[in-house]
């Protein structure tokens, strides 16, 4: 895959460091992101939900951070003792643990987490402040023909 060098825009650009860095990761392969299997969906105009397959998990061993536009699932098995259980011949349900990173953009936030039938579902939602909306300004003809006059005091100082 070819690299791109983003570094002349960064002569030219503010702010958009954490963009490029993003651009260039997406080219490098990630080491062991095939599990656990995930969906991600949108559920509104600016809702969405991540549903992660984490079969043998309960809700202890699962632990969820969102931090600088990183949401993080982590889980780490706890440790099973034998007490009279069998010696497994195959095992086939993946009880191993790991960490799985998503990228957020600016102004979503985690609003719940829930844990169904060994899937564990993040619902999310794009929260945009008033300040960001886009809003309509009003344009107003004046359709009067008589020139406006602005009325100011001069005082004698200003007129040296």
């Amino acid at each position: 895959m070819r690299h791109v060098d983003f570094s002349p825009l960064y002569r030219s650009t503010v702010g958009f460091d954490r963009l490029f860095s993003m651009l260039d990761g997406l080219g490098q392969p990630e080491q062991s992101q095939a599990y656990p299997p995930y969906n991600i969906e949108r559920t509104g105009e600016n809702a969405y939900r991540i549903t992660m397959a984490v079969a043998g998990f309960d809700e202890t061993e699962l632990s969820i951070e969102s931090r600088a536009n990183v949401l993080t699932v982590k889980a780490e098995k706890a440790d099973e003792t034998k007490d009279g259980e069998g010696e497994f011949l195959y095992r086939g349900i993946a009880k191993r643990a790991f960490e799985r990173r998503f990228q957020l953009a600016d102004h979503v936030e985690v609003q719940n987490a829930s844990l169904k039938n060994g899937l564990l579902h993040i619902d999310l939602l794009r929260n945009i402040p008033e300040a960001m909306k886009p809003r309509r300004i009003a344009i107003v003809s004046d359709i009067s023909d008589e020139p406006k006059q602005i009325d100011a005091q001069v005082t004698p100082a200003q007129v040296n």
